[in-house]
């Protein structure tokens, strides 16, 4: 599994890029290659705002429909269309084109909760 060093993770298998106060989130490689063919994606709208946890859409695949939770709390201030179109770019391209959406975070605090590379290595082994 890719498992990128520059990210971090959710133990529901959410990862975070931090750049300034702007997280850029989707699901890891495990999680997709888990879910199988993914068919859909509910995603929040511009403006939401979402909390640390809790879900924000959900991700539905020819096996089974999973909640996305959001890894930091704040606005959503981009969704990735392609996905309406495409969803399929989450198991195609998951750390890149198959981003799910942008926040802008409300409390830089909260990253301190997220795994690092190494820990989501071991949480899926």
């Amino acid at each position: 599994m890719d498992v990128p060093q520059d990210l971090k993770y959710t133990e529901e298998h959410e990862w975070i890029l931090l750049e300034d106060d702007i997280a850029t989130v989707g699901v890891t490689d495990y999680a997709q290659s888990e879910l199988g063919d993914v068919v859909f994606v509910e995603l929040p709208h511009v403006g939401d705002l979402v909390q640390q946890m809790e879900p924000f859409g959900t991700i539905e695949a020819v096996k089974t429909v999973s909640d996305l939770f959001a890894p930091l709390s704040g606005d959503v201030v981009e969704v990735n269309t392609l996905l309406e179109e495409n969803s399929n770019l989450i198991n195609e391209d998951p750390y890149g084109e198959g981003w799910i959406l942008k926040i802008k975070i409300s409390d830089p605090l909260e990253a301190e909760n997220l795994m690092t590379a190494e820990d989501y290595e071991k949480l899926i082994a």
